[in-house]
């Protein structure tokens, strides 16, 4: 079977621009929230299935628009090249929603859905261990180590949570209930089968979960306990949030604040008095402590984006944010039986009873 050229597709300006302006709706569609019906292809090593739907516009090659998708990552495998593409067709691994197999002369239709195995480029691995802090039949809370992200995404897909406790477990249905920003550290709920999944994912998503975070920074002289209002914004494709004096959108509960021994974060070079704050999120916007306490005078220590956005390569494992999440309380949404857990901050200290 033979796939389309690249050289062919991208020989002239006119083909160019209309393979962006292709890819732009590509990347969009992808990025959209996931709905809830099982994939036609099953998750392997860890990953799901990409799921790509045709944008509007005339009917297109399934060999072409996968070459297309894969040759436009910003983060490709090297050996994901022609070669790669032909193999996946030739194992049957490019598929529609209904299982359709596709070859690469196959032509697809605006608003249909077509599911692939991307391979990932090579990562640099977190030297950090994800630690289980509880499981049973149902869920697993981990305790998440910092540079780890939650999810696959762009950069990150093997060094997650996700890929990584797939593979130590065997469970390729093991799925966050919730996220956890790559730099925070802690708890972090996962379910084990499909049929329970959504009634977890929902008791996050409607805030029925009371959090308490950690967070080590510059000892100030703050009232607390105290409540912050602010008004969080963040522009899609920018690193950092921002503050504006709309009305408030975004509230957290400063419980307590206390002094820590300054010399177990030396390597922050950091001069002066450090404290740990413990604070308790109301609402869940991104970054939403991270800008909070920077606003408050006390960026959080390793932070790589407040107060000064640091470059993607700049960042040393052995220096890093010192956020944690340490307590998860919740009514199971299954056995409406409270459910508590907690693990220790960067501080290493006990949650105040």
């Amino acid at each position: 079977m033979k796939l389309p050229s690249l050289v062919d597709e991208k020989a002239t300006a006119e083909s160019m621009i209309a393979f962006k302006s292709m890819w732009n709706k590509l990347v969009h569609t992808m990025s959209r929230k996931k709905s809830g019906h099982k994939g036609p292809l099953p998750p392997r090593s860890g990953l799901g299935a990409t799921r790509i739907r045709v944008p509007d516009g005339d009917l297109v090659t399934a060999g072409t628009l996968v070459t297309q998708v894969v040759f436009s990552q910003h983060h490709r495998h090297p050996s994901d090249d022609e070669s790669a593409i032909a193999e996946r067709f030739a194992a049957g691994e490019v598929v529609l929603r209904n299982g359709t197999i596709l070859t690469p002369e196959d032509l697809v239709a605006p608003g249909e859905d077509v599911f692939f195995y991307k391979r990932p480029a090579s990562e640099k691995p977190v030297p950090y261990e994800i630690e289980t802090v509880f499981e049973d039949d149902d869920i697993m809370v981990v305790n998440k180590p910092p540079f780890l992200a939650t999810m696959p995404r762009a950069a990150h897909i093997t060094e997650t949570v996700t890929v990584r406790m797939r593979r130590s477990t065997g469970n390729e249905e093991l799925t966050p209930a919730h996220r956890l920003d790559r730099m925070t550290s802690g708890l972090l709920l996962l379910t084990k089968r499909r049929e329970v999944r959504g009634a977890y994912q929902q008791l996050f998503a409607t805030r029925q979960v009371h959090k308490v975070y950690e967070a080590i920074a510059p000892l100030r002289d703050i009232v607390a306990p105290t409540q912050w209002a602010h008004h969080i914004t963040k522009t899609h494709g920018e690193i950092a949030a921002k503050l504006s004096d709309e009305a408030p959108n975004s509230f957290t509960n400063l419980q307590l604040i206390e002094p820590v021994d300054a010399s177990q974060f030396a390597m922050h070079g950091e001069d002066g008095p450090l404290g740990r704050y413990i604070l308790e999120p109301i609402t869940g916007k991104t970054h939403q402590l991270r800008i909070q306490m920077l606003d408050a005078g006390a960026p959080i220590l390793g932070d790589p984006v407040y107060p000064t956005v640091k470059a993607f390569d700049d960042e040393d494992f052995a220096v890093p944010m010192r956020l944690a999440s340490v307590e998860l309380r919740f009514d199971d949404p299954l056995s409406g039986r409270p459910r508590l857990f907690r693990a220790l901050g960067h501080s290493t200290l006990a949650l105040p009873d």
